[in-house]
């Protein structure tokens, strides 16, 4: 694989020790529940519980069946395992092998086929163009300096009319950092690279960069959903547990992008 720049090597890095480490990012979803999902995917259930919250909306998985589907930057066996449990040909892209290794294992014990590209999300180049209906992305964007750079990568594989489902972090909320006080912004709102003490690089994306760059792209909105906004608190919520910080902070917002016909 094509190692870009050091931030890929870093992150890279990073993301391997996660998955030595157990982070619950990294642990594949191995007791999914078949019904649950096809509820959700008809729209019989607006939010799936902790932790596949995560997978949503539902509007995107209505007509899943049989659709080409790309995980970016997606691996773990999570994301992946819903798609393939729904009747999707899945495809995973991540730059770490250890979570393509989840991705995998999810597809053995549930009996999908998956196929693994072990790449970064900036460069898809051995994936060929126009091959996929529907590209699904978490909130790793915030590992890559350049939100253009992926854009560009998803146009070009998505098909007509395809869809491009994103969520971006609050370019605020990127920066907020806690203590037993409370919540606090540590760094300047200009300041856009986080070297954070455990190796790994996120980057702070702006509003013009993350909007701007889907209409320069040739992606076309089609819908934004503020996730934080209809969060209530937990009383059980640890304070600074991710939880406790989406209820107060707001955490941040999925786009759903559409390929138009050129």
């Amino acid at each position: 694989m094509r190692m870009i720049d050091e931030t890929a090597v870093a992150n890279q890095k990073l993301w391997e020790a996660e998955v030595q480490n157990g982070c619950g990012y990294t642990i594949p979803w191995l007791n999914l529940n078949v019904t649950l999902l096809r509820r959700f995917a008809n729209g019989e259930l607006a939010a799936l519980p902790e932790p596949l919250d995560c997978i949503s909306p539902p509007s995107i998985f209505s007509d899943i069946v049989g659709k080409d589907v790309l995980c970016l930057a997606a691996g773990g066996g999570q994301q992946t395992a819903v798609f393939g449990l729904l009747g999707a040909n899945v495809t995973v892209v991540d730059l770490t092998a250890g979570q393509l290794q989840g991705d995998k294992q999810a597809a053995v014990h549930y009996g999908y086929p998956v196929t693994c590209v072990q790449a970064d999300m900036r460069d898809l180049s051995a994936l060929a163009d126009s091959s996929f209906d529907l590209v699904f992305q978490a909130d790793s964007l915030s590992y890559v300096p350049d939100v253009r750079q992926v854009y560009r990568e998803v146009a070009r594989v998505l098909r007509p009319n395809g869809l491009y489902r994103i969520k971006h972090y609050q370019p605020v909320a990127h920066a907020v950092e806690a203590d037993e006080h409370g919540y606090y912004i540590e760094r300047p709102y200009a300041q856009k690279i986080y070297h954070r003490e455990d190796g790994g690089v996120e980057f702070r994306h702006y509003m013009d960069d993350i909007f701007g760059g889907l209409i320069e792209t040739g992606l076309q909105l089609q819908q934004v959903i503020d996730v934080g906004r209809n969060i209530t608190p937990d009383p059980q919520a640890a304070p600074r547990s991710w939880a406790h910080q989406d209820a107060y902070v707001g955490g941040g917002f999925i786009i759903i992008a559409v390929k138009r016909d050129a």
